[in-house]
């Protein structure tokens, strides 16, 4: 057990502010028990120390996860950061103390490494999913794409659509953390994007929607339908976001009843 006095930290949530957290908890040898986003009205017991983010230390200690320890580490780390899992911070932390230390556990089977280890398994899995879920739309020369995810996809997708899309600019908004991968020219960003609204699509996004409707229903095969495997190989929770489960605005279309009772 570490014998630094125990504090919580108050930081910005970005993975720079994170690695920040660390190099101040290291500089004043007090340990984090839980880390908090700014602004936040949870009451401690403990000493609250708002940490800014800091790029060049953030840089020195990311270095320090590979030279102090390895490479596969650091990789651990920043994968880590993008999880869904609940108080990510604190457990990425314990790691990190221990990695410093040099009494990281080698045994991947001990607890404090396989929660990280799933977490970022989950993180890998769903960034695969929405590899072939995403759907883009045409609004004015730029396709642009919403998602809704667990985890922080958009660094692990950023490689896959900047090379499937190299001449194309496209924005691919994650509505659940609030932030969009941004491409053109060959160049990109991921900034924070706290609400985007998009209009109703043109005629010619209209008739493309529609025709990619008609071929998902036409390639369908009635004898052979079955909800239960389709919801295994295609969470319903990724329906929201794709064209072909979208209601179409004719109500004669025979794709849109189908799909108010996949709804069902």
């Amino acid at each position: 057990m570490p014998t630094w006095p125990q504090c919580a930290m108050v930081y910005d949530g970005s993975f720079t502010g994170f690695l920040s957290c660390v190099a101040e908890s290291f500089r004043r040898k007090e340990y984090p028990v839980y880390f908090l986003p700014p602004r936040s009205s949870q009451l401690s017991l403990y000493p609250l120390r708002e940490i800014p983010s800091d790029p060049s230390a953030a840089k020195a200690v990311y270095q320090a996860l590979d030279t102090r320890v390895s490479h596969a580490f650091q990789r651990l780390v920043t994968y880590g950061f993008l999880t869904c899992l609940p108080q990510k911070e604190r457990h990425l932390f314990d790691l990190i103390y221990l990695g410093f230390l040099g009494a990281l556990p080698q045994d991947l089977t001990d607890d404090r490494v396989l929660v990280l280890t799933r977490a970022i398994r989950h993180l890998i899995h769903e960034a695969h999913q929405f590899k072939g879920f995403v759907r883009f739309s045409d609004y004015g020369g730029v396709l642009v794409g919403q998602i809704t995810p667990k985890n922080r996809v958009l660094p692990l997708l950023r490689p896959h659509f900047c090379q499937r899309l190299p001449e194309e600019a496209f924005l691919l908004h994650d509505k659940t953390h609030r932030e969009a991968l941004f491409y053109a020219d060959r160049k990109w960003k991921i900034r924070p994007v706290d609400h985007l609204e998009l209009d109703k699509p043109d005629q010619a996004e209209a008739t493309c929607r529609a025709l990619w409707k008609q071929f998902y229903h036409t390639v369908a095969i009635p004898a052979r339908y079955n909800p239960n495997l389709r919801r295994t190989h295609m969470p319903k929770r990724y329906w929201d976001d794709m064209t072909e489960f979208q209601p179409d605005s004719s109500p004669e279309s025979s794709l849109s009843l189908s799909c108010q009772k996949e709804r069902a």
